[in-house]
């Protein structure tokens, strides 16, 4: 009887302690995408692409197809948005934020660009990988 009353707390805690780090990291992921949002509107690309992985591994998918790493990455925005009227200013509709792994999580939601060179929308999902304690976008797929 003392082993199912063990095992019965174990999957208690287990259960608990999974949905606390659930509300945690989605509360450090959203952190990551709010800064992102504020940076774009203000024309800060630079600071925007803090929220990705700095790394050659890093994926870009959108209509112009694959782009591989950070500065790659950075270079395409700059090329696609020259200015503050191109930028704009961002809103985010988040639909799905869901674990992988204990260390990976997936964000799916649409983007709405509010611009003097004329609107835009469109919908991604991004790949967040918790790297040296830091929440970071490693792949993003956004049309």
């Amino acid at each position: 009887m003392r082993f199912y009353i063990l095992l019965f707390f174990t999957f208690l805690y287990l259960g608990a302690s999974a949905q606390s780090n659930y509300k945690e990291d989605s509360e450090a992921i959203l952190a990551v995408l709010e800064s992102q949002r504020m940076a774009w509107s203000n024309g800060d690309i630079e600071t925007f692409m803090e929220g990705y992985w700095k790394n050659d591994s890093l994926k870009f998918y959108g209509a112009g197809g694959i782009t591989y790493g950070w500065k790659n990455t950075l270079s395409r925005y700059k090329e696609g948005y020259p200015t503050k009227d191109h930028t704009g200013k961002l809103e985010f509709k988040i639909n799905a934020l869901t674990q992988i792994n204990s260390d990976a999580y997936y964000v799916m939601g649409e983007f709405f660009l509010k611009r003097h060179v004329g609107n835009a929308n469109g919908i991604f999902m991004i790949i967040f990988k918790k790297i040296n304690g830091v929440w970071k976008i490693i792949a993003d797929t956004s049309c």
